[in-house]
């Protein structure tokens, strides 16, 4: 995963873009003109999908006394 595209990103920043994208519920915005950093950012939006981002946090969290 070390290729660098045309824009400088490497896959897995293009990896990490796309679940970022997911999390935040922003549309699709896979790059145009390199079809193996599309894939990968296609990669990581579905697996955002699936996965909560690391940052959210739907139950409140409760300490113990």
């Amino acid at each position: 995963m070390k290729n660098a595209s045309i824009s400088g990103m490497t896959n897995e920043d293009w990896f990490n873009q796309g679940k970022a994208d997911a999390w935040e519920g922003r549309p699709k915005k896979s790059p145009e003109h390199d079809p193996e950093a599309a894939s990968m950012y296609d990669l990581g939006y579905c697996e955002g999908e699936l996965k909560a981002s690391p940052t959210s946090c739907k139950t409140p969290l409760v300490a113990k006394q």
